[in-house]
Parts: structure tokens; sequence; C-alpha cells
């Protein structure tokens, strides 16, 4: 515990994390506190405020439909948070699993799990996504499934990578001929070593699943209406971009505000966690 909170203070030392820190916990705040927070109801219809510009009253306007785009944005936030985390979540913890196995057994077992993440990272995962979803009823669980399920390539190199290397480290050799079962080498000494990576892998996976869950809301595929996520109060922008410049420019800002601020921290974790790097030597 106290080397993690090393690592981590160390890492909020760098100025550009610290600021990606600030502003992942400033959105995930105002998201969580969403019901005490916004003005109103973000379902509310008012066909007496249809697109109102921003003013004392909406502060981020109100859409086509007369509801407070301010209200919308913050609950619309803790989808698009929700979305990210868990997907991530399961693409991780896949990942994990098949790095761990490739790295560690090799041999056939390796060349079978890698011939699948070839022939999984031929495919766009984008157009990937649209095929699965295509067969499926759009809804926010089986968003956070999709992309999970087809984002988890990356972590799984990463993490056999990590098990090829470690399983010559002399602390592992040294355990498996003192008789260590698999599981207690996997689950106490390899695992462990390999987090670093692993952790940094997954929160810039957060920013890249934020995008997909925004990307596939704006085309319809994604969070379905009423409720609310950046990517279909963007949607509702696109109708009116030419006169209601709000509806486009605040769930914008939102989604690059969010994703930057998950770079940030994530690249800032990567200079303070990797020892190669320059900011360690």
């Amino acid at each position: 515990m106290n080397m993690q909170t090393s690592l981590m203070k160390k890492a909020l030392a760098n100025p550009l994390s610290l600021a990606g820190f600030i502003i992942i916990m400033c959105v995930f705040v105002l998201s969580m506190l969403a019901p005490v927070m916004a003005p109103y109801d973000p379902n509310y219809i008012d066909v007496k405020a249809i697109l109102l510009q921003p003013s004392m009253q909406h502060w981020m306007g109100t859409d086509g439909l007369g509801r407070d785009v301010l209200s919308r944005m913050l609950y619309g936030g803790r989808i698009s948070l929700l979305v990210g985390l868990v997907a991530v979540g399961i693409s991780t913890a896949i990942g994990i699993l098949l790095g761990a196995l490739a790295g560690f057994y090799r041999g056939w077992v390796d060349t079978l799990i890698m011939r699948i993440v070839d022939v999984m990272l031929s495919i766009p995962s984008f157009f990937l996504i649209l095929a699965v979803i295509a067969f499926l009823t759009p809804s926010i669980i089986n968003i956070m499934i999709v992309i999970g399920l087809t984002s988890w390539m990356g972590v799984t190199r990463l993490v056999r990578a990590e098990f090829l290397s470690l399983n010559e480290r002399e602390f592992v050799m040294a355990s498996r001929t003192l008789g260590a079962k698999n599981a207690r080498l996997i689950f106490t000494h390899l695992l462990p070593n390999s987090l670093t990576p692993i952790i940094v892998s997954a929160v810039l996976g957060v920013a890249g699943a934020v995008l997909m869950e925004s990307g596939l809301s704006f085309l319809g595929l994604g969070v379905q209406a009423p409720q609310a996520s950046w990517g279909n109060i963007l949607t509702d922008g696109k109708e009116y971009i030419q006169f209601a410049w709000w509806l486009s420019l605040f769930p914008g800002l939102a989604i690059l505000i969010t994703v930057l601020g998950y770079n940030l921290l994530g690249e800032g974790l990567r200079d303070a966690l990797d020892p190669r790097s320059g900011s360690n030597r």
C-alpha cells in the first residue's frame, strides 16, 4: 500500500498528470451529483422553452424539445463515464486472462491466442462494433459489453509481453525451483509485477471507450432516448447547428475535456511508473 501511495504521489507530481486527475475528478463529481445539481428534470419537455439560448434561467440553453441542456449534460456524463469504465473493466479482465495464459504457458497456447489477437486486430474496431450492434438492441448494457468484448487485444499483447519477460527473472525461476505451483507463480509473482502497464493501459482505454460510446450514440446505435449521453445530445444538435450552436458546443467540449483528462493522467502515470522513461533518469 505504501508503494502504491508513493507511486501515485510521484505520478501526481507531474503537472500534466495532475491536471488530468483534476479534470477527471471534476467530471466524476459533477456527474455523480447530477440529481442534486441539475436544475431541471433532464427529460422534462417544455414546449414554451424550445431552443432558448444560454441564459441565467438555462445556463446551457435548451434543445429542440425544450429540455434543459445543462441537466442533460450532467446526467449524460454519468452514462458516458459508466460505459467507459465498465467497458474497460471487461476488456482488461479478458486481456489479463488471455495474456497471462499466452505468456506463462507459451507453446501452442501462445500461438493460438496470438493468432486470434491478430485476426481481431485485422478488423477495424469501429466497424466490428457496428456489425455486432446491428444484431442487438441498442442499450447501455449492450454497448458496454460490445465495446469490452472488442477491445481486449492490446491488453492481451501487453500482459503477454510482461509475462514472457518476468518468466526469465531470477525470483520467478527461484520460486519455480522451490516447487511453487503455477497458480502461485501467476497470482503472487507475475501478475502483481505486471500491473504498472496494465493500469496505464486501462486509464488510456477509458478515454477510447468514452469516444467510442459517443460515436455510437451520435450514430443512433448507442444510448437511446430519452436517456441522455453526450453522444446523443450532440446528435440532437446537428439538426440545429446553424442557429443553435450551444447544442453542439457543450457536449463536444465535455467529450474533449474528459478524453484529454484521461490521456493526460495516463501519460503521467506512464512517466512515473515506467523506470525507463526520461523523467525517472
